[in-house]
């Protein structure tokens, strides 16, 4: 039914996990980075961006974190990784997934890859707006957990709070990582939990992430 293309604590983590939330079969095909597997001939039919996540999906490509896991979630409604059609909590779930996507997704882009903005590295200036957008981010999420959680929608798990907790690994390594703000460090180690969490991580050959892996 599904064949997952990905790169090791990539943006495909947050699929990955959601796709054993579901309990489906699924076959995995990993993509060398460091040899340019992701810009072969064969797999920019796939994806054109040379990116991961790429989901087939009964064999058609199909690609971006946080629309894939909107797709599984309406495909395996028994799941429940999300409310369903006519929930009050429906909204939300729209409104924090496309936060995340656009606020933590696309900036942590440019952090990772300067050459996105024309640049071998970022200058002071540019690193600094960078930091100051992402943790500006993670203060409004803290600011809503703590009001509202322990997820982001209150005592209800769903996509949202897998693709939050990838995006805080990948802050990891930042001056000042997601984990010091104590409403995300709470859902961290609440997805960190998860078995389907560390079931990805276990086949992905990653460490927990208060470890630098």
């Amino acid at each position: 039914m599904y064949t997952l293309y990905y790169s090791p604590g990539s943006a495909s983590m947050a699929v990955h996990a959601a796709l054993i939330e579901a309990g489906v079969p699924y076959d995995l095909e990993m993509l060398d980075f460091q040899h340019g597997e992701q810009r072969t001939s064969a797999y920019l039919r796939l994806n054109p961006q040379g990116t991961v996540p790429t989901l087939l999906i009964d064999g058609k490509p199909a690609f971006e974190s946080a629309a894939l896991l909107m797709t599984l979630a309406e495909r395996h409604p028994q799941a429940d990784l999300a409310p369903g059609p006519g929930s009050p909590l429906r909204p939300a779930w729209h409104q924090w997934m496309v936060y995340l996507s656009n606020n933590l997704g696309a900036t942590f882009r440019f952090w990772f890859y300067p050459s996105d903005l024309g640049a071998d590295e970022h200058p002071d200036a540019v690193r600094r707006a960078l930091q100051q957008k992402i943790e500006a981010a993670w203060e409004c999420l803290d600011g809503e957990l703590s009001a509202n959680g322990p997820y982001l929608l209150g005592e209800r798990f769903s996509t949202a709070d897998l693709l939050l907790a990838m995006y805080m690994r990948w802050s990891r390594n930042m001056p000042r990582p997601a984990t010091s703000w104590p409403a995300l460090d709470r859902l961290a180690l609440l997805v960190r939990q998860r078995p389907s969490w560390k079931r990805m991580t276990e086949l992905e050959g990653l460490t927990d992430w208060t470890l630098m892996a």
